[in-house]
């Protein structure tokens, strides 16, 4: 069901509070989130043991760690999930450990477009024009990169762009075709050739699309011997089954693959999908917002969320100290994003980024979080993608450092590197995460 949400205003917002609690929505939708006990137990797990300095790390500070937003609509308002703590990751019958065998994240390119079937070049750029200025695609090597620093510790490798290629597909027997536009493609690896079912739409944003189960069983067929996960990143569109309109991404867990693609995130999409600009983290938090999202609900439940709006208001001002502060100060300091070509181009890959490290993290057995506004949230919409934090929360940190067996602080590090690139340190995504990411190194400095 789609739920009506306030549209992308072209008036700025100045974000004068930010709310740190969940959203007065929260308590219209049953949402019950874990006590801080419960939160502060979840980082921990028997003979499991942390630095001191990665200890400070994982304890819970909401100033930089908020609540979920949970606004109408999002994933964790129509479908609650059961809580992972670290120990319960530990344990898990499906986790797969890292290994010294085992340990290397591949990250393949999208597939090239064999010339007979050169018709597939047109689903990479949408139908509908929009109003904003040139952007360029996220590169595979710059998401790469990004992947590097967010599971630093492992090794990231980038597959050969020649390993896999779309071919034409000539079917033996005919089958029976289960819908209008639906086709085969052929994905060549090597000498073998698998059968990618694909559709064609008259009325799609894109003219195409490729079937995302179908690529996740090509990812396993490549997994190299020596891989820990594998991230294919393709730049069209893709759908699951006949009933979906489309999917951003999927990762199969146990299998250690993920396929995310980049088609849905390009900004020109924006307002058809009436994706909030203006609010995308870290203004998401914007109490303003946040109430007016929430004002969308029938009044019977007004009284309920007034009352649970007056206990939020206690920890919603810009006047506090923190990494979501002064994240939300450099936002409002940067200029509208669609004044620059670069800005939209680094605003794309920012939402591929954050996409990517999520799949990847099922990959490594992180199940969705409940716990904290957190990369590892699950998302319902496209809406809610760009509300999403890039940082992985207390509890998920824990179990990243102990797959990886790294530290926080060097993370952190080798995140804020990449965020200050010349390309991205004054962007809408990467230059407020950097901002965190500084924040952060700065509380713990303040407590050692």
């Amino acid at each position: 069901m789609t739920t009506s949400m306030p549209q992308r205003s072209t008036s700025k917002c100045d974000h004068a509070s930010v709310c740190l609690s969940s959203s007065p929505h929260a308590a219209v939708a049953g949402f019950r989130r874990q006590g801080q006990r419960q939160r502060l137990a979840a980082t921990k797990a028997d003979n499991q043991s942390f630095s001191r300095e990665d200890k400070l790390f994982l304890e819970e500070d909401t100033r930089a760690f908020p609540a979920p937003l949970l606004l109408p609509g999002d994933d964790l308002a129509g479908d609650p999930e059961d809580s992972q703590s670290f120990q319960e990751w530990l344990g898990g019958e499906h986790r797969n450990p890292v290994t010294a065998k085992q340990k290397t994240v591949y990250v393949v390119p999208s597939p090239r477009i064999d010339a007979s079937v050169d018709f597939m070049r047109t689903w990479t750029t949408p139908k509908y024009p929009g109003h904003e200025l040139s952007t360029s695609p996220p590169s595979t090597k710059d998401v790469q990169d990004y992947l590097t620093a967010f599971y630093h510790g492992l090794p990231v490798k980038m597959m050969p762009p020649s390993t896999l290629q779309f071919i034409p597909w000539e079917e033996t027997k005919r089958r029976p075709r289960k819908q209008t536009g639906q086709q085969y493609l052929g994905l060549k690896s090597g000498d073998e050739c698998v059968r990618i079912r694909s559709r064609t739409l008259s009325n799609g944003v894109y003219e195409g699309q490729v079937n995302l189960e179908d690529l996740l069983d090509a990812a396993i067929s490549i997994l190299p011997k020596d891989a820990y996960a594998l991230l294919m990143l393709v730049d069209f569109d893709l759908y699951e089954d006949d009933d979906d309109e489309f999917v951003c991404g999927r990762a199969y867990g146990g299998s250690r693959v993920a396929v995310v693609s980049s088609a849905r995130y390009n900004p020109r999409l924006d307002t058809i999908q009436s994706v909030e600009r203006l609010h995308a983290w870290p203004a998401s938090h914007c109490e303003k917002y946040m109430s007016a999202c929430a004002s969308v609900e029938p009044n019977a439940k007004r009284q309920k969320r007034s009352q649970v709006h007056s206990r939020q208001s206690q920890n919603s001002t810009l006047e506090l100290i923190g990494p979501v502060k002064d994240a939300v100060s450099v936002y409002r300091s940067l200029p509208e994003v669609d004044s620059s070509p670069s800005l939209l181009s680094a605003l794309w890959l920012g939402r591929v980024c954050r996409t990517a490290s999520h799949e990847l993290g099922h990959c490594f057995g992180i199940a969705h979080c409940v716990y904290y506004a957190c990369s590892m949230q699950g998302t319902a919409s496209i809406r809610e993608d760009a509300r999403q934090p890039p940082y992985l929360c207390p509890v998920d940190l824990a179990k990243l450092l102990c797959a990886a067996s790294t530290s926080a602080s060097r993370r952190y590090r080798a995140l804020l590197a990449f965020c200050e690139r010349p390309s991205n340190s004054d962007t809408h995504f990467f230059g407020p995460f950097a901002t965190w990411i500084r924040s952060r190194l700065g509380q713990i400095e303040d407590s050692t």
